[in-house]
């Protein structure tokens, strides 16, 4: 069970950790950092779960690249 899990949501799983073991140093700081904790919780879990359904990269370079050439001419 637990390797089909790993299997299939190795990315949020990996997230998550990440999100909750950074979350721990701002923890440690005071009580009002407690919200910081959720973004990077949420901020890490999302980026997970894009790994897991291959979404592709978080910024598309390429498209904004093209985008900017079409628009500004000079520079291609």
């Amino acid at each position: 069970m637990w390797e089909q899990l790993w299997e299939s949501h190795s990315g949020r799983i990996i997230g998550i950790v990440a999100g909750i073991g950074l979350g721990i140093v701002y923890l440690l700081s005071g009580f009002w950092d407690m919200l910081f904790v959720a973004l990077l919780v949420f901020t890490c879990y999302n980026l997970g779960k894009n790994k897991d359904l291959n979404v592709g990269p978080i910024i598309p370079w390429q498209r904004i690249a093209v985008w900017l050439s079409d628009r500004w001419r000079w520079l291609k």
